[in-house]
């Protein structure tokens, strides 16, 4: 008798270094819900790697390192990933152009998630952002692939930056570097700067807890 056993994949997780005026304030970590939208999550991943070269149409590096947050709205979200004009008219998807809503399964139903910002359905490019409040008006329109899960302190200080008429921050908030983190073993890694994180597991009728340790290894 054979019994299948299925491990779960650990999900892919992305950082972002953020500056003020050019002196940095700290990193956000990202976990992206790769097991309900990859087609998604692989464009932002690759985004903050910049693995993919030029835009198809943009001409201009597909890489959100050097992209500044053009918007931001306190008590509802910061927005960036406009990598080619900064003004959130521009930036392309890593498929050229945009690219259709992958699904609406995972919802607004909290802060400090990531969604991709778009102009109308079927329109995601590289532009995405931040929630800081629940936005269940956004359901159904935009697509939530990932969440904060380091760096929600760096979230809200862009959030509480001051912005103008058009909730531009009137400050350069940017993106100075971004890369891709990835899952090692314990001791694996030792030179490289690490973040651990505890997961519950459910087994044999008690939760159990075993520690995540993630490195940067694509800046």
């Amino acid at each position: 008798l054979f019994r299948s056993i299925r491990r779960k994949m650990p999900r892919s997780r992305c950082f972002f270094d953020v500056s003020i005026n050019g002196k940095p304030i700290g990193r956000i970590v990202f976990e992206l819900f790769s097991d309900v939208c990859p087609k998604t999550c692989e464009n932002f991943r690759c985004l903050t790697t910049g693995e993919k070269g030029e835009g198809r149409t943009t001409m201009k590096p597909l890489h959100y390192k050097g992209t500044r947050f053009h918007r931001v709205i306190k008590n509802f979200m910061i927005q960036s990933g406009d990598f080619s004009r900064g003004t959130g008219t521009g930036g392309e998807s890593i498929y050229g152009g945009m690219f259709e809503d992958e699904n609406f399964k995972m919802k607004h139903d909290k802060k400090y998630l990531l969604s991709m910002a778009n102009r109308g359905q079927n329109t995601n490019g590289s532009q995405f952002f931040i929630t800081t409040v629940p936005c269940p008006h956004l359901d159904g329109k935009h697509v939530v692939f990932g969440r904060v899960v380091e760096g929600k302190e760096v979230v809200s200080s862009i959030e509480n930056q001051e912005a103008d008429a058009t909730n531009r921050p009137k400050c350069e908030v940017i993106i100075s570097n971004c890369g891709e983190m990835v899952l090692v073993k314990k001791g694996g890694a030792a030179a490289l700067k690490k973040g651990e994180e505890e997961e519950e597991e459910e087994g044999g009728g008690e939760k159990k807890k075993k520690k995540k340790t993630y490195s940067t290894v694509i800046a």
